[in-house]
């Protein structure tokens, strides 16, 4: 199998090429167990439909067919539980979590993590960052009776934006 060459040109990156050399969706580092695919994410309202709205030629089509994308600026109504979990890029920025090759961050790491984008330093740290996310779970156990979707909904929105699905907790 010849590795494929993906070149974007989007607001963020222009003329950025990276190479595709794992399976779609396969070969993920055994401590990277997501709950859930950029599409499932896309399809369950994630970032307040704004992330992907400029970017969807590097994606598979398929991934924006039910999609809750934003048509103007972001939405949480969008957003699975209509909440804005996020925090703006600029801080992202400030705190350092931000990579040359993802300047959106993590959600676009995986993305292209998904696609079958190897970068094995940015992995590790993006799949450490994933990894910490975790403590959010242990919070909603600990304080919400059990399938109360609606309890601590700020966290599991921001659970749904690092791929675990907070809907079975």
């Amino acid at each position: 199998m010849k590795n494929k060459i993906v070149i974007v040109n989007d607001k963020m990156q222009r003329n950025y090429r990276y190479e595709l050399t794992a399976p779609m969706g396969k070969a993920f580092d055994p401590e990277f167990k997501p709950d859930l695919t950029p599409k499932q994410m896309l399809q369950l309202g994630v970032f307040g439909g704004k992330y992907m709205t400029d970017c969807r030629k590097e994606f598979p089509d398929d991934w924006f067919t039910h999609a809750q994308l934003a048509a103007g600026k972001k939405d949480c109504e969008l957003n699975f539980f209509r909440i804005d979990a996020s925090q703006p890029l600029s801080e992202w920025r400030r705190k350092g979590w931000i990579c040359e090759d993802d300047p959106r961050g993590w959600f676009q790491w995986y993305c292209r993590y998904y696609m079958g984008r190897r970068m094995p330093a940015e992995d590790e740290r993006q799949i450490k960052r994933w990894k910490a996310i975790r403590r959010h779970i242990g919070q909603i156990r600990k304080n919400c009776e059990s399938g109360d979707l609606w309890c601590r909904k700020r966290q599991r929105q921001a659970l749904l934006h690092w791929a675990y699905d907070s809907r079975k907790i």
